[in-house]
């Protein structure tokens, strides 16, 4: 263990967080980190592309799930309708590209625009069947690929892991209700960077590029 991860451990310790708990988060963090690098790559997306020699990219790929909407992925009910702004909610992306990318699998004919069956007035995506096809066939290989790595799992490990990993999933959610001793310890960090430089942030740098 460095002395750098050693004074770490000190600092989640004045925040009441147990020195065996900072090395758990911190073996966690290492293997996130890793999979994030992989994830960001969209590796999987882009060879299931590529083997299928399916005619489209990755964010194209991603307004067409979104259409499809699997429950078990996004979590509505399989009838709700889609809209421009709905595939955009379920994206996280702004609504003028949700629109551009529409469009354009609008004009390929992998998206088609309907009536709403609730309101005569508003116009809903719906998958042509060509591109429900297209959808199913990456969703079947990605499950192809994580189903040959599951299998051999024993059942007490699966059932062990999908709770624990659904469990997980929710830090994300509580980051950043931060208890009183962490967020003093926050308050610190800030505090002790107060003679950094400070510079435009890269997200800026890139929308104003």
């Amino acid at each position: 263990m460095s002395r750098r991860d050693e004074k770490l451990k000190d600092d989640l310790e004045r925040a009441g967080i147990a020195r065996e708990v900072s090395q758990a988060a911190l073996d966690v963090d290492a293997i996130l980190q890793r999979w994030r690098r992989r994830v960001m790559k969209r590796e999987l997306g882009r060879t299931a592309l590529d083997e299928l020699g399916l005619p489209l990219d990755l964010a194209q790929l991603d307004v067409l799930m979104a259409v499809r909407a699997p429950v078990n992925e996004f979590g509505e009910q399989a009838d709700c309708e889609t809209t421009v702004g709905t595939v955009a909610t379920r994206l996280a992306i702004d609504p003028s590209r949700a629109s551009r990318i529409s469009a354009d699998l609008i004009r390929r004919d992998f998206v088609r625009r309907a009536v709403s069956q609730e309101d005569a007035r508003r116009t809903v995506l719906e998958l042509t069947e060509s591109g429900a096809a297209m959808v199913e066939a990456v969703r079947t290989y990605k499950l192809l690929v994580l189903g040959s790595f599951l299998r051999d799992w024993t059942d007490e490990e699966v059932q062990t892991f999908l709770p624990l990993l659904e469990r997980f999933s929710a830090w994300s959610d509580r980051a950043f209700q931060h208890s009183a001793p962490v967020a003093s310890q926050i308050a610190e960090l800030r505090e002790a960077l107060g003679g950094v430089p400070q510079g435009p942030k890269c997200d800026e740098e890139r929308d104003g590029a």
